[in-house]
């Protein structure tokens, strides 16, 4: 008798038998192990894991990004809790929230057209050698050849946090420029616009408030309060917005709820500092 070919036993006797049984058995043994059923089974539960990993990688993604997204979120989570001086200093100060800049010109503040000091330099220079190092200083033949222009010079620039070598000429001085930390049009919206001709001089021209920057980082911020700007050197936004605060506050000038949360969310990473000295 011929067994059929897909037996896989071309053998007859009992020995040869018993092996075909016993691998016959294996096989189906095998089949049985890996069968569609097994791998669908496996393959759900792989899928069930994965999903409940996408799940919980959203959960977290949400709860990182809504704050910021939403700020009633953001206030109810806390981000704009802070402590410290600064943050009491900026409780302190009052809230506007319909700031406007009708009537506003920068003339109006006289910045670099006095000399409150009397040694003969412009706000410029006396502000350029204060946050400079190697400093090279010429006379200024436009005001009695006071030795007290800065030709040269290196800063160390608290907004991008880069070095920058000053070397003043037609095409070079503007590497450098001096930044008013709540710039005018701010203040102006912020309360002087009600000031006399004199309080806005003297705000203008106040070393408090003047800081040597990167010159494209000074005309990146223009005139945005720190609800809409910070410096990109993340190491300096702690002592930038206690600057501001120091300066509204000196002046009784006020901010708007959004620029005020802005700085307390600043503030939340350094309780411990401190406003400025003049």
């Amino acid at each position: 008798m011929v067994l059929p070919e897909w037996s896989g036993c071309g053998a007859v006797g009992v020995r040869s038998r018993m092996w075909c049984a016993r691998g016959s058995g294996h096989r189906h043994r095998s089949a049985a192990h890996f069968s569609p059923r097994r791998f669908r089974r496996d393959g759900m539960a792989v899928r069930l894991v994965v999903l409940l990993l996408c799940a919980a990688l959203a959960g977290v993604l949400c709860g990182l990004a809504l704050p910021r997204i939403s700020p009633p979120l953001a206030r109810i989570t806390g981000q704009y809790v802070a402590t410290g001086p600064v943050a009491q200093a900026l409780a302190a100060l009052p809230v506007d929230d319909r700031p406007s800049k009708r009537g506003y010109d920068r003339d109006s503040f006289g910045y670099n057209t006095t000399d409150d000091d009397g040694n003969g330099c412009t706000i410029r220079d006396d502000v350029l050698a204060r946050d400079m190092k190697a400093v090279r200083l010429g006379a200024n033949r436009q005001s009695g050849g006071a030795v007290c222009q800065v030709r040269s010079g290196e800063l160390k620039d608290p907004y991008t946090g880069e070095t920058i070598r000053f070397v003043r000429g037609p095409r070079t001085s503007s590497a450098v420029q001096i930044d008013h930390v709540v710039a005018l049009e701010n203040a102006w919206q912020s309360g002087a616009s009600q000031w006399s001709v004199d309080q806005r001089r003297r705000f203008g021209n106040d070393r408090l408030n003047l800081l040597a920057v990167d010159g494209p980082a000074n005309q990146e911020k223009g005139a945005a309060s720190a609800a809409y700007w910070l410096p990109g050197n993340r190491g300096y936004q702690c002592p930038y917005v206690a600057r501001q605060v120091e300066v509204k506050s000196e002046y009784r000038l006020s901010v708007t709820t959004q620029e005020r949360d802005a700085i307390a969310k600043v503030l939340r990473t350094c309780p411990t500092q401190r406003l400025p000295d003049r």
